[in-house]
């Protein structure tokens, strides 16, 4: 029998702008291949921002029709991620009160939202879709999963911005530690590529404008970086106490050993550039698995490829850990998936530890004069990774790291 309050990883799934499945998708990263396009909308046209990382697969290719068409697209993808979870965990037999979700977005369905107003405004009050509400809530996403899982327990709804489905992945260690809990499925989803969204985010500056050369746009740490790609996709870890997943014999990937969460309290979208409460995060999480930064071999940064993010994380990477950890920024190819960020970078953090490789950073052709850490280019790079961290960030100053180690 495992540990009464350990926790460990036992399914995953995810959709993203580099397949619809989490092996399409990690074997993207180890290819280094980028999910950023064109946008062929005709809207795109009157945009300075004119790429994207759409979903590889559409969910409505997964889902059925009648149950799609009451989701906004973030459910969609929050369902297609855990129905793949959820029956790679072996589909686990646990009492319904025991099952809890906890699943994150950092703006809901605002696709929802903006086409149900041009609805309004143009055909009027009758042609608004009665799910109108359900599909933008915030909650949703989390809701969906529940419902689709039968969950009785706790289902609940992380909001963090870019940090959300991180948090949810937290807020999940939390639940199952507390003893009050058999299994969680973690995780989180957004989707807006839209014209607000992304005028919106091309008006703070904050996005790359190489709209000639897509696959090229994100480049963190890189001279030449200048803005992130907006992705939209999704990802669900299905954890499980760990003398509950011995128990019924489990496949285990990992263990979720800790997690630290804290705020820069310093700037609405702007981190910190002493990279402190980044810093402070990583630090929690590495006590709370009991572990010293001499033990973490591997951090998946979040680095979106904007001037005034990845530098800091580099100082607070040093600052926690010191310099050997070996880096991977895989938003330089599945762009930035927002609320979903953290949930399938945690996957991609979990599978380096299983499978023992590091999936490269595309894209990073002149490195930053200060990069100081070794980050993986070019080729993946085979190494036993016995503990790592997922690194997530998001506008209000929040800050996750989620400390993973081999099983």
């Amino acid at each position: 029998m495992g540990s009464p309050t350990g926790v460990v990883v036992t399914g995953l799934g995810a959709t993203t702008p580099l397949g619809g499945d989490v092996a399409t998708t990690w074997q993207g990263l180890l290819e280094g291949r980028s999910g950023v396009r064109a946008l062929t909308q005709e809207w795109a046209a009157q945009l300075p921002v004119r790429i994207a990382a759409p979903l590889a697969v559409e969910p409505t290719e997964t889902l059925k029709r009648v149950k799609a068409r009451k989701m906004d697209r973030s459910e969609q993808v929050a369902v297609v991620a855990a129905q793949e979870a959820w029956a790679d965990a072996g589909t686990p037999e646990v009492d319904p009160i025991r099952l809890g979700v906890a699943f994150g977005t950092g703006i809901g369905g605002a696709l929802t939202l903006l086409n149900q107003d041009d609805i309004l405004e143009q055909k009027g009050v009758r042609s608004v879709s009665p799910w109108t509400i359900p599909m933008l809530m915030p909650n949703g996403p989390a809701a969906w999963v529940g419902l689709e899982l039968g969950a009785q327990g706790r289902v609940s709804s992380t909001v963090s911005a870019c940090a959300s489905s991180a948090e949810s992945i937290a807020l999940a260690l939390d639940l199952l530690r507390s003893g009050r809990y058999d299994v969680v499925v973690a995780g989180g989803s957004e989707a807006v590529i839209h014209p607000l969204p992304l005028a919106g985010f091309a008006q703070m500056q904050a996005m790359s404008t190489r709209n000639d050369e897509p696959e090229r746009a994100s480049r963190p740490f890189d001279k030449g970086r200048d803005g992130f790609v907006l992705g939209e996709g999704g990802g669900a870890l299905v954890l499980e106490r760990e003398d509950f997943a011995k128990a019924r014999g489990a496949r285990i990937y990992a263990r979720l050993a800790g997690a630290g969460v804290t705020a820069d309290g310093h700037d609405i979208v702007q981190p910190d550039p002493s990279g402190k409460g980044q810093a402070r995060a990583m630090s929690q999480a590495i006590e709370d698995a009991g572990m010293t930064g001499s033990d973490i071999t591997h951090v998946n940064v979040h680095a979106t490829s904007t001037p005034v993010g990845d530098m800091p994380e580099t100082l607070s990477i040093r600052s926690a850990i010191g310099a050997e950890p070996i880096l991977t920024a895989p938003k330089s190819m599945l762009g930035h998936l927002l609320g979903g960020a953290g949930a399938v970078e945690s996957i991609a953090t979990v599978l380096a530890i299983h499978h023992g490789v590091i999936p490269p950073t595309a894209n990073l052709e002149d490195p930053d004069d200060a990069l100081t850490l070794d980050v993986v280019r070019v080729e993946p790079r085979r190494v036993t990774v016995n503990a790592a961290l997922n690194n997530s960030f998001g506008f209000g100053g929040h800050n996750v790291a989620l400390a993973f180690t081999r099983a």
